[in-house]
């Protein structure tokens, strides 16, 4: 099993662990595992070293069992059963797919356990399917490549965007690319995709764009995004108040936003939030563009939904950013293991 050096002091002294136990093993089946690799790769493949043992040197990691991936290595040295060379060259060249492939696989064995023990959490909004858009680089490492041993830039390894399912608490979907120093809007196509109808998609001012604003609202979706700098638009009237959040008083403005690409306007909801406190930036007001429509919610609620996306980076940055790995294009010698 995958998790026996994870778990065992656990069960030994906590019975309830077992269950714990036996969901994520359930989660992370070595067969299951092995299956959606072949399933998935579309150049790698297996001559020796499963995919599903990359998964359990990995877990190791992150969970804390050892400090490195050489040590998780040195420990299982056994039942892996290949060179350090190889390892590292099939760990290397594990393909975007297949990492994304992992992470919705794992969500849709995730979602029927936390139905059944009737886990989920009230929507933060009735109505919607509220999902959290947000992305970061993956973290860089103290190992000084050759080439940049004379520099003081700091490779970046890759990024991801993910996706948090509100109400059940679940990262769904994950969307990666090699070039860590790429913007996250080159993603946006791949999001897009994931957009259903009474979607309400919370996101950061790095997805303020036109192409994600105007696909959501064509695929009948909402978006709660707080304003680029870059995006401008027409505003309408003046700001009305229109109560207050923790953070300051709340107005709303409409606005316009023309995207000529398409010959399209749309009519948006500009919310703004007067801090009583700056942000680390400096900023003194917040603003927030939405679709919701003003019968489904205020704009004071709107301004606290908004707030709430905050606490979700920090508690899925580590096993995300560390477990998913993002790698440049493998080259012919490296795709075997």
């Amino acid at each position: 099993m995958l998790l026996d050096t994870i778990f065992a002091p656990f069960v030994k002294e906590r019975p309830i662990c077992v269950m714990a136990r036996a969901v994520l093993e359930r989660l992370l089946d070595a067969p299951r595992i092995d299956a959606l690799f072949a399933r998935t790769a579309q150049q790698q493949y297996t001559r020796e070293l499963l995919f599903s043992s990359l998964v359990q040197l990995m877990s190791e990691v992150v969970l804390g069992v050892h400090p490195t991936v050489h040590a998780a290595y040195q420990a299982n040295k056994a039942s892996i059963g290949v060179s350090t060379t190889a390892l590292y060259n099939k760990l290397d060249r594990v393909e975007t797919g297949v990492s994304a492939a992992l992470v919705r696989d794992s969500a849709a064995l995730a979602e029927p356990v936390v139905k059944a023990l009737r886990a989920s959490h009230p929507r933060w909004l009735p109505g919607y399917q509220i999902k959290v858009l947000d992305g970061n680089h993956l973290a860089t490492t103290e190992h000084r490549l050759k080439e940049l041993r004379g520099t003081w830039a700091a490779p970046l390894p890759g990024q991801a965007l993910v996706v948090l399912d509100q109400q059940r608490m679940l990262i769904t979907d994950a969307f990666l690319h090699e070039d860590g120093h790429a913007q996250e809007r080159r993603l946006i196509a791949e999001v897009l995709h994931h957009v259903q109808a009474d979607d309400l998609w919370i996101e950061d001012r790095n997805f303020c764009t036109r192409a994600l604003m105007f696909g959501m609202a064509q695929r009948g979706a909402v978006f709660v995004v707080r304003q680029h700098g870059q995006l401008q638009g027409e505003l309408l009237g003046r700001p009305v108040r229109k109560g207050a959040s923790r953070s300051g008083a709340v107005y709303e403005q409409p606005l316009l936003v023309h995207d000529p690409e398409r010959g399209e306007t749309m009519r948006v909801r500009r919310i703004t939030v007067k801090l009583t406190e700056p942000t680390r930036n400096g900023d003194t007001e917040l603003h927030i563009l939405t679709n919701v429509p003003t019968r489904r919610a205020s704009a004071a609620q709107l301004a606290r939904l908004y707030g709430k996306r905050w606490p979700i980076g920090v508690s899925r940055e580590g096993f995300i950013t560390q477990l998913v790995q993002v790698q440049p294009r493998p080259t012919d010698a490296s795709l075997v293991a």
